[in-house]
């Protein structure tokens, strides 16, 4: 009895890896074998063309994640995840609530504000480069403040970061205020209606009803909005090239630099990777922990 039981386990566990191969080899190539080869670049200095490697060891993770240009870029980093990932999420949930509304003519708004899901980075950053222009731009002619004219918001090292945060936030409020509005309306309408006999304002059953209950939408929108943030590249590229004065200088925009720029550096730019990727794990295990305690599940 025991053989056919241990003969028919290893028939499952055959099968379960033969269904799990083809998953398997796509993770292997384009995951585990990029991560393992930019770890072991890492260790490595190389010439101009990415040639004549040598092994330097430790020593370049400890130079290069201590060094002043990637503090600067990961503090860069979290400035531009601070002004983001809060102010898409309200501007989401203030959105979503307003258009939850069971009115005539919502669906109309609703499309409005979903619309930006289906923008690309490299539109969305053309517009905002086009609206922050101090020439032709719109708001240079509109309002009359001395920074839209000169140098430009993009040109001012205390603007552009705000105006490069400006163009993600609208960028990816489709997407806050079609995950928000899918929340919304699982939320029981009875509850509400309980709340109205009850003698609560609309105040309070936001607070007491709604945020509770979208608690859980909130928190996947927090994780993935800390995501794109810390993988923004189109942004910044297209519209500051990570300047003025390196006030945009992000961690992947630095990576990228590094890599494809004038220095050529494939061993700073994969030891800089591996950093993003280190920051990225632990922000996200703080975020569960943290966040997930108030997250109320029904």
């Amino acid at each position: 009895m025991t053989g056919r039981r241990s003969v028919y386990s290893s028939r499952e566990v055959s099968l379960a890896f033969f269904l799990l191969l083809p998953s398997l080899v796509v993770f292997g190539l384009f995951v585990f074998y990029p991560l393992v080869r930019t770890i072991w670049l890492g260790f490595h200095e190389s010439d101009f063309f990415g040639g004549n490697r040598v092994w330097v060891g430790p020593s370049q993770y400890i130079d290069v994640l201590t060094s002043p240009d990637t503090r600067n870029s990961l503090w860069i980093s979290i400035l531009y995840t601070l002004l983001t990932v809060p102010t898409g999420l309200a501007a989401g949930i203030g959105l979503a609530v307003l258009a939850n509304k069971p009115l005539r003519g919502m669906s109309v708004f609703r499309t409005i504000f979903s619309s930006t899901v289906a923008t690309s980075v490299a539109v969305a950053s053309l517009m905002f480069l086009v609206l922050f222009n101090p020439s032709v731009g719109i708001l240079s002619q509109v309002l009359s403040w001395e920074v839209f004219e000169h140098p430009g918001l993009l040109n001012d090292p205390s603007w552009a970061l705000i105006a490069v945060s400006a163009a993600t936030v609208w960028q990816n409020l489709g997407f806050t205020f079609i995950i928000v509005t899918a929340g919304l309306q699982s939320i029981p309408a009875d509850l509400y209606e309980s709340a109205q006999l009850d003698g609560l304002t609309p105040a309070r059953q936001f607070r007491e009803i709604t945020l509770p209950l979208l608690s859980p939408t909130l928190l996947f929108g927090v994780v993935v909005l800390t995501i794109i943030a810390f993988q923004s590249f189109g942004q910044v590229d297209l519209l500051t090239q990570g300047g003025p004065l390196d006030r945009t200088n992000l961690l992947v925009y630095s990576i990228f630099d590094n890599a494809f720029g004038p220095s050529k550096d494939e061993g700073v730019a994969s030891v800089q990777a591996i950093g993003l990727f280190g920051v990225m794990a632990v922000l996200s295990m703080i975020q569960f922990r943290i966040l997930d305690r108030r997250v109320h599940y029904g």
